[in-house]
């Protein structure tokens, strides 16, 4: 976080731009000094501003099932008070990091593409979400609930940015099994119409788990229900290298060309709290998100792609950090990371 805020303060000097960043409290250590995941102080300055930076939230320490206060709580409730609907993953293979990776490079190389993950609906969401205990046994339930309003925006998405890269929307579900995915289907068919342009294919999670491994390059735009993108995204980032290479934007409305849309741009990693304060984390990812925050909410589609080139170059010289590295590079820690993406920035 520390190096996201340095590039974006940096990209102000550079550009003329004058950002104002405030500090607040959400997950973890929010239930540790407030005993909420979400402070309403929190939540307020969120609501104020014109997008937020996230941290991860997460602290093992809250592994407990019985716990009712979890990190996590306030990841779900901020995403929902703020209805950020769409979280946007791009996937990109660097060239530079296909022999770093357990795969073959001649499979991955090319990889390029982007998961449109519906946000505030599905499992996480749905109601009845309870647990009880009855003479016998112990039961638990949790909804996979949607609507077709729900699912037509999120869809919707996936065609606007599917116009604007290569074309192809991939629609994941588990329509052979599940009501909610049968619904998704048909919803996602009819969206189509107003997309001539666009080719729709429908797609099995199970079968799209396998297909990002094994032909990656044949994705352009994959569109799914929350639980599915959760899972899936976290398989992609593999083909990247690392959890620390991959950005992430939830948004609240349908980006458009030009526009501002209000949104909450985070690493798709975790806390990590066994390599906190060591300065080997990745960076990257945050930096990434830094440049999608550029991008969607504040329009400086320029300064975005400055910060994107930024980071290849640095890759590109042979620096890496412990998560990507290979015997031929360059090691180097969290801040010296961000250092050499702020100097690349200033050319």
């Amino acid at each position: 976080m520390a190096q996201g805020a340095l590039v974006l303060k940096a990209v102000g000097q550079i550009y003329g731009h004058t950002f104002e960043l405030e500090n607040a409290l959400i997950g973890g250590i929010a239930i540790d000094k407030t005993g909420s995941s979400l402070p309403e102080e929190t939540l307020k300055l969120a609501k104020a501003s014109d997008a937020v930076l996230l941290g991860a939230v997460g602290d093992p320490k809250f592994d407990d099932p019985k716990i009712k206060e979890r990190p996590e709580n306030g990841l779900l409730a901020i995403r929902k008070e703020l209805n950020l609907f769409a979280n946007l993953r791009p996937v990109k293979v660097y060239d530079e990091l296909v022999d770093g990776t357990v795969f073959k490079p001649e499979v991955i190389r090319g990889a390029d593409f982007i998961f449109v993950r519906e946000l505030t609906g599905g499992l996480y969401f749905g109601r009845p979400k309870k647990r009880w205990e009855t003479a016998t046994m112990r039961k638990s339930v949790d909804s996979m609930c949607y609507n077709d309003r729900e699912i037509g925006r999120i869809v919707r998405i996936g065609f606007e940015l599917a116009r604007s890269r290569r074309k192809k929307l991939t629609s994941v579900d588990k329509a052979n099994v599940l009501e909610s995915s049968r619904l998704w289907r048909q919803v996602a068919v009819e969206v189509a119409r107003d997309y001539p342009d666009v080719t729709l294919e429908h797609m099995l999670v199970d079968t799209c788990a396998m297909r990002i491994l094994l032909t990656p390059r044949d994705f352009d735009v994959l569109v799914t229900e929350n639980t599915f993108g959760d899972i899936l995204t976290d398989e992609a980032s593999m083909l990247a290298g690392s959890m620390g290479m991959l950005a992430s934007a939830s948004l609240s409305g349908i980006p458009q060309p030009g526009a501002r849309t209000f949104g909450l741009y985070e690493p798709i990693h975790g806390s990590a709290p066994d390599i906190a304060g060591k300065d080997v984390a990745n960076p990257i990812a945050t930096i990434l998100s830094v440049a999608m925050l550029l991008h969607f909410s504040l329009g400086l589609e320029r300064e975005a792609a400055a910060v994107e080139k930024a980071v290849s170059s640095v890759l590109k010289a042979g620096h890496r950090t412990r998560d990507i590295i290979g015997a031929s590079n360059n090691p180097v820690g969290t801040s010296e990371m961000g250092h050499l993406v702020i100097k690349a920035l200033e050319g």
